[in-house]
């Protein structure tokens, strides 16, 4: 018999995003994303995380070696947030720092992005999902060489029983009611959606704004 499905939605008041690994090296090997539509999704989700009130966690491995250090756009724009320079782990949840800013945010879905998908995201979220965390992992804000990679993690992570999504599914699934707040939703995405800025252009026009 089978267990019947229950949509688990993000909360935004018990969700904290972690970015994994986008750093200057690594973002070179991306190869499903262009490098410009990556980086603008990856400052999406930064930007999401902020007009939410998210408890956001930033991380790197390695920084001395070709991986490099964290792009500076995530520095800038959350200069108070944990910010744990791992020394070599490779699985971020192998870090007690990391590990330990994760479970002192007291929220229990994390919203996982990073660089390269199959290791730096899915090794994290397989093992947050086995301390009983709800994941979602924001499938265009995390890159890797190739589709075929790409796919080969995302089926694992999903098996597993995180749930994919991306950086706008994401913010609309937090903010639930456009009433809650048409301007800012609309600023946010008319900042890394070229289209949405044309309809929220019209809608400010018919508004007679």
């Amino acid at each position: 018999m089978t267990t019947k499905f229950k949509y688990r939605r993000l909360d935004k008041n018990d969700a904290a995003v972690l970015l994994v690994d986008h750093q200057s090296g690594l973002c070179n090997v991306v190869g499903d994303f262009s490098p410009d539509d990556f980086k603008n999704n990856v400052l999406a989700v930064a930007g999401a995380a902020k007009y939410f009130k998210l408890p956001t966690i930033l991380t790197t491995s390695f920084e001395d070696g070709p991986n490099g250090p964290l792009v500076p756009e995530l520095k800038e724009m959350f200069p108070e947030a944990p910010y744990i320079a791992r020394p070599g782990q490779i699985n971020a949840w192998d870090n007690e720092d990391f590990v330990k800013a994760v479970k002192d945010t007291g929220k229990k879905q994390l919203i996982i992005a990073g660089v390269v998908t199959e290791v730096c995201v899915a090794f994290p979220a397989l093992s947050a999902l086995e301390e009983g965390f709800e994941v979602f992992v924001v499938t265009d804000a995390s890159g890797t060489f190739n589709q075929t990679t790409r796919d080969a993690a995302w089926s694992r992570m999903a098996e597993a029983g995180a749930q994919l999504t991306s950086w706008f599914g994401m913010a609309c699934e937090l903010h639930r009611d456009w009433r809650n707040d048409i301007e800012g939703l609309g600023a946010l995405f008319s900042n890394h959606l070229p289209a949405y800025r044309n309809l929220i252009t019209s809608y400010s026009a018919a508004k007679g704004g």
